[in-house]
């Protein structure tokens, strides 16, 4: 008999590793700003993002950095406009000429089960990811996968999945998440229909994002973070046992005439692990203005560059909203990372109606996207009390430095793709009155 994570008497910690951040003066950097003289007292004074902007503007972020960038790279300006730029139509196709990055000349042909959505890079130079949607009512029989090409982090939005591994066996529930780190064997067991989400780096390792001024503690805490206890199974398959292995984007299969998990005992500090995102320590903004999402940051895959990530795995849990004088949802922004957006369940606060659990949107390298009209309204009038924000829900991010393409299947074999997507922005409407002035107090 084996005991899995929720039934042994003891659980075996991670260890993670910091990695030490360079010690960068906190200098303030170079400030310009301007306004129409024709709207005095147009800029806003004292913060970035008032409920209600002078003139009845739109503010909106424009980012040239991550949000993580030390202070002396980070790029950022605040727009303040008549109408936010996400009100447009759909992009359309022009010719490009001799214009290309068409790599992948041959279509890849995806195995029932998982179905590549979106990404960016490559497996063979080792940087790069990939976001998968996978789906499956019949557990895996003697075989089992292994993943060559890089991590995989697991989300699952509906059913349970028993995961065996060469260390031991996880039972991971929708609103855990796991990683199977490359190059690690592994087989599921489901009971019934399951699905949910998988994000792949290709070349980094996920790690617990750098606090910085937060301090020793906050957000994902180590201890938090479970691997398996050893199990092992003597047995032999006369029949064949099928090991799956992903190389190089392509699938290859080897057969043994043994079960692969029969390691008796291990140590070391790479191994799978798994992780409950109700034990996640909100940070949020207790005074006003809005914080960018990076503060939700539970797990984050580095590039080379200081402050910019390959790929973040960022949650949208439930937490108290307290911001005064703050339009309190997402603000209006446009982005030099991509932003896949997921939902395991309940409603996402910024667009209740926008997309349902087990759905996914793609805000892709500086298309704009931000609140819909009805979010808009109901939040630059709502009187600001402590409220509750986003209970009985949970959504979460892919954000990633690289800019993404979708895949033939995602666009095409999907018959579920909201085309009417930006349909949501278009009532929004021209608050501007260009004989505003402020208040006397």
């Amino acid at each position: 008999m084996f005991q899995h994570d929720n039934a042994r008497p003891h659980v075996a910690r991670i260890c993670t590793q910091f990695l030490e951040a360079e010690n960068y003066l906190s200098g303030f950097g170079n400030e310009f700003s301007s306004e129409d003289p024709r709207c005095p007292g147009s800029l806003p004074e004292g913060q970035n993002n008032p409920q209600v902007c002078p003139y009845g503007l739109y503010a909106e972020q424009l980012s040239g950095s991550a949000f993580t960038c030390p202070r002396p790279t980070n790029k950022r300006s605040w727009l303040y406009r008549i109408l936010p730029s996400v009100r447009h139509k759909p992009y359309t196709a022009m010719h490009c000429g001799n214009l290309t990055e068409n790599w992948d000349e041959v279509e890849p042909d995806p195995n029932q089960g998982l179905h590549t959505l979106c990404g960016a890079g490559d497996t063979k130079s080792r940087n790069g990811i990939g976001i998968h949607m996978f789906t499956c009512n019949t557990s895996m029989v003697d075989r089992c996968f292994n993943n060559s090409d890089g991590d995989f982090l697991i989300v699952p939005q509906q059913g349970e999945i028993l995961i065996t591994t060469e260390f031991g066996k996880m039972m991971v529930e929708p609103n855990e998440i796991c990683v199977i780190q490359q190059g690690m064997r592994f087989s599921v067991n489901v009971f019934g229909e399951t699905r949910g989400y998988v994000l792949e780096v290709y070349g980094a390792h996920f790690e617990l994002p750098d606090l910085g001024p937060i301090g020793a503690n906050g957000l994902a805490n180590p201890r938090d973070f479970l691997t398996p206890v050893a199990w092992y199974e003597d047995r032999e398959v006369a029949t064949g046992y099928t090991v799956i292995n992903k190389y190089q984007g392509k699938l290859f299969s080897s057969q043994q005439v043994f079960s692969p998990f029969n390691v008796v005992a291990w140590h070391g500090n790479y191994t799978p692990y798994k992780y409950n995102l109700d034990n996640f320590m909100v940070i949020n903004c207790v005074a006003f203005d809005h914080a960018d999402p990076s503060i939700f940051t539970v797990l984050t895959a580095k590039s080379s560059r200081p402050g910019v990530a390959m790929a973040d795995f960022v949650i949208f849990p439930p937490r108290w909203g307290v911001a005064d004088h703050t339009f309190r949802p997402p603000y209006y922004h446009r982005n030099c990372m991509s932003e896949f957006m997921g939902l395991i369940k309940g409603h996402y606060e910024a667009k209740e109606e926008g997309f349902q659990p087990g759905g996914g949107t793609l805000h892709s390298t500086m298309t704009p996207h931000g609140p819909d009209r009805d979010c808009f309204e109901k939040s630059s009038t709502a009187l600001l009390k402590p409220e509750r924000v986003a209970d009985g829900t949970m959504a979460f991010m892919f954000e990633s430095s690289f800019s993404m393409a979708v895949t033939k299947w995602g666009l095409e074999t999907c018959q579920r793709l909201d085309k009417s997507y930006y349909q949501c922005w278009e009532p929004l409407r021209k608050h501007f009155d260009p004989n505003w002035r402020p208040s006397k107090q």
